[in-house]
């Protein structure tokens, strides 16, 4: 496939002109990364944009006792690096490449001629960037609010969602799941083992199946509940009351 049909196909560059498209091509150039190694550095100044073409990468936050928080975990049409580009602030975060991969990479000064000159990719980055907000908030949320049960039933209702719904294909051990979610490796595997003895997933080799979804929504403090059943706060009288919210 030429590179820019495959372009076309990354949902930052989708509703471009097939002009637009082919000289964002001659912009960008490849670049492919084995396992393991390191893409973006924290603190290193950031001078690209970074599309993922193929594979699978992690950015992480990693302590000076070397434990390892993973922010995300960009795969195929994703893109980072984005940040340093638009604030001129080093790396918030290093970048390493899960398996081997295969990245596209465009320069500052040609990212900042396309944007100048092609609305369509402010468009496209504006809602990436919204995107990732709603998903940080979820995630601090979770963090603060739900115990290591509900962050792991979190946690495996997104992946799913990122396939069919019901399952993940995707391969994630239980390390991994820890990193995710701020947790330990011992404290995952013990939920998981809870979670497959009460019915509400089943493990095999290649994949995690969600078997009782609604009880994995309830864990994850997902709000299932029609709105007569909600609860709203009344700033004004700081309590609590059922039923509709008022209009505002």
């Amino acid at each position: 496939m030429a590179l820019g049909a495959t372009l076309q196909s990354i949902p930052l560059f989708a509703h471009l002109r097939e002009e637009d498209v082919n000289r964002i091509s001659r912009f960008a150039r490849d670049r492919s990364y084995p396992k393991n190694s390191v893409i973006v550095f924290e603190e290193d100044p950031g001078d690209s944009l970074y599309v993922v073409m193929s594979g699978q990468v992690k950015v992480v936050l990693i302590g000076e006792d070397g434990r390892e928080v993973i922010l995300s975990t960009p795969s195929k049409g994703d893109f980072f690096g984005e940040m340093s580009l638009i604030d001129d602030q080093p790396r918030s975060a290093h970048v390493i490449a899960m398996e081997d991969s295969q990245l596209l990479v465009l320069r500052r000064e040609d990212f900042h001629q396309c944007l100048s000159e092609m609305p369509g990719i402010a468009i496209g980055l504006l809602r990436a960037m919204c995107k990732r907000l709603r998903q940080a908030d979820n995630k601090i949320g979770g963090l603060v609010l739900l115990d290591v049960p509900g962050r792991v039933a979190r946690l495996l209702l997104e992946l799913a969602d990122e396939n069919d719904g019901e399952h993940i294909t995707k391969r994630i051990t239980h390390h991994l799941i820890a990193q995710m979610i701020g947790s330990s490796r011992e404290t995952v595997s013990r939920t998981m083992r809870s979670l497959v003895d009460r019915g509400l997933i089943e493990v095999s080799r290649s994949k995690i199946g969600l078997c009782d979804r609604e009880a994995l929504e309830t864990a994850a403090g997902r709000d299932t509940m029609g709105p007569a059943q909600r609860f709203h706060y009344d700033g004004k009288h700081d309590r609590r009351r059922r039923g509709n919210a008022p209009p505002q």
